[in-house]
């Protein structure tokens, strides 16, 4: 089947205008021909999990059950990447399990350094945070907005701030 571009912007400004009417939102293109939850099963992913199309996956990712992953995540898996069920990834997120910084100093003589990193159950990451690689982030965690997570995070903790700040349950008043 072969559309015109006069058929194609015809079917964008219809699917523009259903979702501007029942969602009051405008989305990027992609948005309207791909199906989140389709794309998550593509991947691999979980039962009920879901990933927008301008979201980027790259190696090993493993996402667990009814996992949103929202617009404009990175979702770095070449070191494994593990991320566990009911979890909400915010718009923004990067979550990394490698760096270049000993190749790049070195002039492209020493390999990329890569470490999984995990996230458990239950977690919110908020937006525009960025986890290194390495991190395990246990279940229950809460994330803050724009965080950078450069350590492992205990269970049913808030971590928030650059670099991040963890607060432990019982410290929580």
């Amino acid at each position: 089947m072969s559309l015109s571009l006069k058929e194609i912007f015809s079917f964008y400004r219809l699917m523009r205008q259903g979702k501007k009417a029942k969602f009051d939102r405008v989305l990027p293109f992609g948005e309207y021909v791909v199906d989140r939850w389709e794309k998550a099963r593509y991947l691999g992913f979980g039962d009920g999990a879901s990933i927008y199309d301008s979201a980027t996956i790259f190696g090993d990712v493993k996402v667990g059950e009814n996992t949103w992953v929202g617009p404009n995540v990175i979702l770095d898996g070449s070191g494994g990447l593990v991320i566990g069920s009911n979890c909400s990834i915010s718009a923004g997120v990067q979550i990394y399990t490698h760096d270049s910084v000993a190749w790049a100093i070195s002039g492209g003589k020493e390999k990329y350094q890569c470490g999984k990193t995990e996230i458990g159950n239950n977690c919110y990451i908020g937006p525009n945070a960025i986890i290194q690689k390495g991190v395990s982030v246990g279940n229950g965690v809460i994330i803050g907005a724009n965080s950078f997570v450069n350590k492992d995070v205990p269970d049913f903790c808030k971590a928030y701030g650059l670099p991040v700040k963890i607060v432990l349950p019982e410290e929580e008043s």
